[in-house]
């Protein structure tokens, strides 16, 4: 059985620092973030879609957390096709009087390669001090199934090669019936892992649980189910508290995915308030005492 990393999709979220779930103590980012490792072993880096960080960005975050602690490294927006801000460019990769959003068939000759250097520069210190656990492509909600949108994936992929790659689909064309037993062939074929999701249905961008291990990683993200995922304002989006009946099915439903791969990261994306982190904290607690994995704080891994 693989070993089960639990976690949440950010430790830095505003409404998290200012929820009273770090002590006083941790009040700089480096003390956030080391508060963060001492409960949860694994943790989805989302800062890195919205912009690139710097090198010493990551070698401070590498330099925070323990030995064995791992980040799931969100792919840049302006890689997996979504409109992106050009505020969010480096500075000196900006064209003065363009639009105010780009994607990758606006920006000059080199620009996009550079991009990509840059991030994988990002990545680099995570990558020295064994930390990181993939690289997580989310794609966008309008990109349907089909020839063109794999080889899309499959060049995103070579993009991050040698490194573990995990594929968050949000279109429901890729489970549409025998599109799913496709889906799933064509990204063992590339050895991506999917990302599977527990979200709200009955939405454009619904997709279903498909609780299938597509490479040696398997990733599961909890989105929740507000009723009010459609309205656009995160707070709401994601504004829901996993019940214990619902925890205590997905441990079952989490153990019996984690015997088919050698790890497994979930993590909890219903960010608002501190309640991502007790919900990843219970669903920890639930798979220990149901024996499935090795579900420790960091801490108590090194």
């Amino acid at each position: 059985m693989g070993v089960i990393r639990v976690g949440t999709s950010s430790w830095a979220d505003r409404e998290l620092v200012t929820s009273g779930w770090y002590p006083r103590s941790a009040n700089t980012p480096a003390g956030r973030l080391g508060w963060y490792a001492r409960h949860f072993p694994v943790v989805e880096v989302d800062t890195s879609y919205y912009a690139i960080p710097a090198p010493e960005t990551t070698q401070g975050w590498v330099d925070a957390t323990p030995d064995r602690f791992t980040f799931d490294v969100k792919a840049f927006s302006l890689f997996t096709g979504h409109p992106t801000p050009v505020a969010a460019l480096p500075r000196d990769l900006r064209s003065a009087g363009g639009p105010s959003r780009v994607r990758r068939r606006d920006l000059p000759a080199g620009v996009h390669d550079e991009l990509w250097a840059r991030f994988r520069a990002a990545l680099d210190p995570i990558v020295a001090a064994g930390k990181l656990g993939a690289v997580l492509l989310q794609l966008p909600p309008w990109l349907r199934r089909g020839a063109a949108a794999e080889r899309r994936i499959a060049e995103l992929a070579r993009r991050c090669r040698p490194l573990r790659v995990a594929v968050e689909l949000r279109h429901g064309s890729w489970f549409d019936g025998r599109a799913a037993v496709e889906t799933v062939e064509f990204l063992r074929t590339h050895e991506l892992s999917l990302v599977c999701v527990d979200m709200p249905q009955g939405h454009p961008s619904s997709v279903p649980p498909v609780l299938i291990a597509t490479a040696e990683l398997a990733v599961m993200r909890f989105h929740g189910h507000s009723d009010d995922w459609a309205t656009g304002d995160k707070r709401e989006k994601f504004r829901y508290a996993y019940g214990e009946r619902e925890l205590c099915r997905w441990s079952e439903l989490l153990g019996e995915l984690a015997g088919d791969s050698t790890e497994l990261h979930v993590l909890f994306n219903n960010c608002c308030a501190g309640q991502a982190q007790r919900d990843a904290g219970r669903l920890a607690e639930l798979l220990a005492e149901a024996g499935h994995g090795s579900p420790a704080p960091a801490h108590a891994l090194t």
